[in-house]
């Protein structure tokens, strides 16, 4: 049955809202420029942390060593996971905060405080949000969420399918990868069929490739 097509309306005049947002200029060192995608009738919700600099710098959320393992994770090529009829994406802070010690600082809360509940009245077809690091696993889960990332990532079955909590993909992490071989083998291969259900004309949706250690 063919998809029934939302009015977008309402949505591109808040977008157009989000990306005029300068509220949090003078703590940006880099200034405002808020990274959100998002369509009417995306099915797949990505909450990440916030833009990093290169992000910042193209303006396509994503667009890093972190987004490539993100997409083999999902099973998404670049075409497919910037389609914002499937996939919104959304971080818990829009504009690149800057780095702190160790790397860049935690995402800025106005950006949820501010838009994030008006946002998501306007994707009312989401049936999968995938909640990257802490800071949206925090939000979104509240006290539902483990005393640890770990735990929670772990304790996916408690939260699928509305959420899939994750950890954040950058080769920084690759560590706790090696540590927590059963992400590998038992959360990747379920999170790409779910996705696999939702997205359409996805090549790759399916298919189980190892994590690789990104240069």
């Amino acid at each position: 049955m063919a998809r029934h097509k939302r009015s977008s309306s309402s949505l591109e005049t808040l977008l157009t809202e989000v990306r005029a947002c300068r509220v949090c200029a003078p703590y940006l060192p880099l200034g405002p420029r808020p990274i959100v995608r998002a369509g009417a009738n995306a099915r797949i919700l990505i909450v990440g942390q916030a833009p990093g600099a290169r992000v910042h710098e193209s303006g396509v959320p994503w667009d890093d060593a972190s987004g490539n393992r993100l997409r083999k994770w999902l099973g998404v090529d670049v075409t497919t996971f910037l389609d914002e009829s499937q996939f919104a994406i959304i971080p818990m802070g829009f504009c690149y905060p800057g780095r702190g010690n160790g790397g860049d600082k935690p995402p800025r809360r106005e950006c949820a405080q501010l838009w994030l509940d008006s946002l998501l009245e306007e994707l009312p077809e989401i049936q999968l949000t995938l909640l990257i690091g802490q800071y949206s696993q925090r939000h979104f889960l509240g006290s539902d969420r483990k005393p640890s990332l770990t735990e929670t990532v772990r304790a996916w079955r408690e939260y699928a399918p509305a959420f899939i909590p994750l950890p954040h993909p950058s080769p920084r992490n690759q560590a706790w990868f090696q540590r927590h071989p059963w992400f590998e083998s038992e959360v990747l291969p379920m999170l790409r069929t779910r996705v696999g259900q939702l997205v359409t004309h996805s090549p790759e949706a399916g298919r189980v490739t190892r994590i690789e250690t990104l240069s």
